[in-house]
């Protein structure tokens, strides 16, 4: 039978450990929201969080994330689109998520705003950036952060709102604290150039990296694993990037 317990138990310590990190950064813990990333999790584990309080998921694939999203829709629940996207899947988020976290590119922003239904709120988006220049990854150089920001702040049916980063993985935590506190620094700049009133999320940390985000300036943490344990394992053939 399956038991909430140790998901209700790991919200709890994990937002302890947000506490304890926004309290050595100085910084209200209200500043901080904790989005759950459930992918690889079933529609059942992710009730059990909502039922433990928490109220915003993470998916990073679409159609595993618009099936729960149909599976929970009674429970109103707040659903972001976290993975790499492509572009004949940007019909599923613009009608089904709540935020694209990932959107690094003007072709995406462009069909999300044309397919946006007109019954539902603007999509809010947050551009991802490739602080760190990995080369495999995916986000947008910082330079060009500006650019986008501009072009898609004049779409009505998009809400920017700020940046999504990963830092590549490093066992030195001052690496890791090094690029947060550049995104920030970035963050900072194009909000001032944009002017907007809502420019107001840096989604930066995951479970590895939650307190050197917080201390760099992150107001959402994206956790997963340290809220429903080690995942499953991948399917063989998942459906591919979000």
């Amino acid at each position: 039978m399956f038991s909430s317990a140790p998901i209700a138990l790991n919200l709890q310590h994990v937002q302890h450990r947000i506490a304890q990190a926004a309290a050595r950064a100085q910084r209200p813990v209200e500043s901080i929201r904790l989005l759950a990333v459930s992918k690889f999790f079933d529609a059942e584990a992710v009730a059990a969080a909502a039922d433990a309080g928490q109220h915003a998921f993470g998916e990073n694939y679409v159609q595993e994330g618009v099936a729960k999203i149909e599976a929970l829709r009674a429970r109103e629940l707040e659903w972001h689109c976290i993975g790499p996207l492509q572009s004949r899947k940007t019909a599923l988020v613009a009608t089904h998520f709540d935020w694209l976290q990932s959107l690094d590119r003007l072709e995406l922003a462009e069909r999300l705003n044309r397919q946006r239904p007109e019954t539902c709120a603007p999509l809010q988006v947050c551009l991802q950036v490739n602080m760190d220049g990995g080369a495999t990854k995916h986000g947008v150089a910082p330079d060009a952060v500006l650019a986008l920001a501009c072009t898609v702040m004049a779409l009505p049916r998009l809400e920017l709102r700020g940046l999504m980063s990963i830092p590549d993985p490093s066992d030195d935590p001052q690496q890791t604290l090094a690029v947060h506190r550049d995104t920030r620094a970035l963050f900072d700049d194009v909000g001032r150039q944009l002017g907007l009133p809502r420019w107001d999320t840096l989604s930066m940390g995951m479970s590895a990296d939650l307190e050197e985000a917080v201390e760099a300036g992150s107001t959402m943490v994206r956790i997963g694993t340290a809220i429903f344990g080690a995942r499953p394992v991948k399917p063989q053939a998942p459906e591919g990037a979000a």
